[in-house]
């Protein structure tokens, strides 16, 4: 059973350099909120340029622009927020198995059938994207009021040697 993305936009790659642009609609946005357990998105917008390299992958670089809204971690209020973040993919021809382990690497994503789902990656590095301690202005831990701090943690209490009472018996 396949479940089709909230953001999906099937791009036909081929082999001369092109230009893309992704927007998501209302809907879209909403279910992507949804799904990232945020309060909203309000734009969410993608400019790539796809470049073929040698091997048979195809090279996409560009920006991710998007305004949100999540809740502070302290106060539960909304904090708006806009993402501007630069773009590094790696489209792999199909079959190809994603190999690279460095960080540093752009993310690998597999093409089926000449197709990329370049709104669902797209998707994906805007959840990486998001802040995941969202703070309001000047919003504070309280601090918890008249309550002292806990007492030192006790040791453990000494077990007694079980050949403690042999040697004893041994001393005579």
């Amino acid at each position: 059973m396949s479940i089709k993305p909230e953001f999906s936009r099937l791009i036909r790659l081929g082999p001369e350099p092109r230009e893309v642009e992704l927007a998501a609609s209302a809907a879209e946005r909403a279910a992507l909120a949804e799904r990232f357990g945020i309060l909203g998105i309000d734009a969410l917008e993608a400019r790539l340029r796809l470049q073929p390299e040698p091997g048979g992958s195809i090279r996409a670089r560009g920006r991710l622009q998007a305004r949100v809204s999540q809740s502070c971690v302290v106060t539960l209020d909304p904090v708006d927020q806009v993402v501007d973040a630069p773009l590094d993919l790696r489209i792999l021809e199909e079959g190809a198995v994603p190999a690279d382990d460095d960080p540093e690497s752009p993310d690998e994503i597999e093409s089926a059938g000449g197709l990329v789902d370049l709104g669902e990656a797209v998707a994906e590095q805007l959840s990486l994207a998001l802040d995941p301690y969202p703070r309001a202005p000047g919003a504070v831990v309280p601090e918890l009021d008249g309550a002292e701090p806990p007492p030192p943690a006790e040791e453990a209490p000494q077990r007694p040697n079980p050949f403690a009472k042999l040697a004893k018996l041994r001393e005579g």
